[in-house]
This record gives C-alpha cells, sequence and structure tokens, in this order.
C-alpha cells in the first residue's frame, strides 16, 4: 500500500525530478556552454537486466564535463526498497555467489578494491597503478569512503569495458542507496560479445591519485581522460571529466547506458535536456527520445520503479572546449 501511494504521487510530477544540486550545477556558466548531440539507441526490451537504455554522446570539440549522480526528488518517501535482480523474463546466464576481493589501496578513509570476475565477458587485463603499486588487473575496481562510521561504496569501475556507476551518500537515516544507471568515459566503440554487439571503451592502463581523488585512463584508441571525484555528500555525487591528448574524433565521447523494461520496471524511464539560449526545459520518455543537440540532460524517474527505487538520477551537464 505504501508503495502504491508513492506511485500516485510521483505520477503525478509534471517536471523534470531535477534535484536541487542538479539545478545549482546546470545554472552556471550559461554563456559559455556547449551544445553536444546526444544520439539516443534505445530499444524496447522485456529482460530487466539488461542494458537496453544507450545514450550517445558525440562532439569532436569537448574537453571537459561533469556527470552527476543525484538522489532522486522522491528520496525523502522511501521506507523499503528492493534490490534483487529480476530475471523472470530473461534469457541470459547468471551467476551467484561473492568474488574475492582484494584491498590494494587503504587510507584512515578511502580504500581502493578489486574483484576478478572468471565468468566476465571481457579479460581482466588494464593495470592500475597508486603511487609506486600496480596491479595488473581487475574486472571491477570499487571506491570506498568512511561515512558513519562504516565503509560506503561511492563508485565502482569495470576496467574491462570502460563502464562506471556512482551514487550519492545514503540520504538522511538510510542505511543504503541503490546504483541504478551506469556510464561510459572515452572513445566508444562497438564489441561483439557472447550477448551480441556491445559498445566498450577499450582502457589501455589507469592510475589513481588519492590526494586529487583522480582516476587517469589512457585509451586503447588514443588519448587520455581524468576523472576526477569532485564532490560525493548525501545529495550527489559530482565528477569532473577530463580529456587530454589526440581522442578519435568519429566517436561518441560518452555514453549513459540503463534499463527500461515499462515504468513500473526501470531505471530510467524519462529524459529532460536543455537546449542552448533554451527558454525550459524539454522532456520525453526514453524510449521515444529523438536525439537532440543538449547542453544539459537529464534522466531519471518520476514514478515508482519495482527494485532499485533510491537509484540517483544521471545529470550530464557542463561541456566546454
Amino acid at each position: 500500500m505504501r508503495l502504491f501511494r508513492l506511485a500516485c504521487v510521483l505520477s503525478c510530477l509534471a517536471a523534470p525530478a531535477l534535484t536541487a544540486p542538479a539545478q545549482a550545477e546546470g545554472a552556471k556558466d550559461l554563456v559559455n556552454e556547449l551544445a553536444v548531440k546526444v544520439v539516443n539507441k534505445s530499444t524496447p526490451e522485456l529482460c530487466a537486466e539488461r542494458d537496453n537504455v544507450e545514450l550517445d554522446f558525440v562532439s569532436p570539440e569537448v574537453r571537459h564535463f561533469t556527470i552527476q549522480a543525484a538522489h532522486p526528488s522522491y528520496i525523502g518517501m522511501i521506507s523499503t526498497d528492493r534490490w534483487a535482480p529480476d530475471f523472470s523474463a530473461c534469457n541470459i546466464p547468471h551467476a551467484e555467489g561473492a568474488l574475492p576481493r582484494k584491498t590494494f589501496f587503504e587510507t584512515p578513509t578511502l580504500w581502493l578494491t578489486g574483484l576478478t570476475d572468471p565468468d566476465f565477458w571481457r579479460p581482466a587485463n588494464v593495470p592500475i597503478r597508486v603511487g609506486d603499486h600496480v596491479e595488473p588487473g581487475f574486472n571491477y575496481i570499487q571506491l570506498w569512503m568512511l561515512f558513519r562510521e562504516r565503509a560506503e561504496e561511492v563508485l565502482v569501475l569495470y576496467p574491462s569495458d570502460g563502464n562506471w556507476r556512482i551514487r550519492p551518500l545514503p540520504f538522511g537515516d538510510m542505511r543504503w542507496t541503490a546504483y541504478g544507471s551506469s556510464f561510459q568515459i572515452g572513445p566508444l566503440e562497438i564489441q561483439d560479445s557472447p550477448a551480441g554487439p556491445r559498445p566498450i571503451v577499450a582502457i589501455k592502463d589507469i592510475a589513481f591519485d588519492p590526494a586529487k581523488k583522480a582516476f587517469t585512463l589512457n585509451f586503447v584508441r588514443g588519448g587520455s581522460a581524468t576523472v576526477t571525484v569532485r564532490q560525493v555528500d548525501q545529495d550527489h555525487v559530482a565528477l569532473d571529466v577530463a580529456y587530454s591528448g589526440a581522442l578519435p574524433g568519429n566517436l561518441p565521447f560518452a555514453a549513459l547506458r540503463s534499463m527500461y523494461s515499462n515504468e513500473s520496471n526501470a531505471d530510467v524511464a524519462r529524459i529532460a535536456w536543455r537546449v542552448k539560449d533554451g527558454k525550459g526545459w524539454e522532456e520525453s520518455p526514453v524510449l521515444s527520445f529523438p536525439g537532440a543537440l543538449v547542453t544539459e540532460l537529464w534522466a531519471g524517474r518520476h514514478s515508482a520503479s519495482r527494485h532499485n527505487l533510491s537509484a540517483p538520477d544521471m545529470v550530464f551537464s557542463h561541456f566546454q572546449p
């Protein structure tokens, strides 16, 4: 009954559920912002565990931008959440059980762990360096922070295919909130996988600077990116992305990936975007989003989802040459 009332309240929202942090970030530097092309490659999908939402960001000029994960506007109304995967309409194999974890960098307030998954579709052969220490490769790298006397995972990077996920610290008195959409940073290409063609960013190696909380990625196709964790709090996470070197000009520079089965089973159901010099936000259901030249893009939900209800909204903004 609680979930039903929440769905009724949320479905009546008429405007994009932009959080205060997202709005504040998007209001800066409007004069100098760059418009980038967003191509919607999303397709219908029954399986709730397959990423069928794909938004590609394309611009040969972009060298800087910001990615945020912000708690949804309804976060304070959530009493329970579901996080278990839903394979009810899927024909894909899935493994269960915990993977061994290795801590390879640690301070009293910040640490990195890595996991290797023998069933991952690409090998764990991307080395990561922290100072003088080099690990030969992991399928998952997790960034943890100390918060309220416990470890909170705020970021996970998949070096094998270039996917990232981020989430804010738990809202209010909540003990946990879900990951949701993933994204990719760097020259996006398509590679065959056992499940069919998939977008990847091929990473040659990674370096992490603990003092700056910054990951530097060198790409197989040339060029590099420095991804800095600028802010983490109970409202949002903000990453600054800066490219350097010669990046391939004919490939997307970033992508958002997520899942949508229907309005009640989705990590992203709605898209809102601003155009340069526009008078207001435009918005659309994710599958019918026509693509656009945008200066800022929000991806999230207005109504309750069966699982991952606490997963954050995603905001891409501050595109700069």
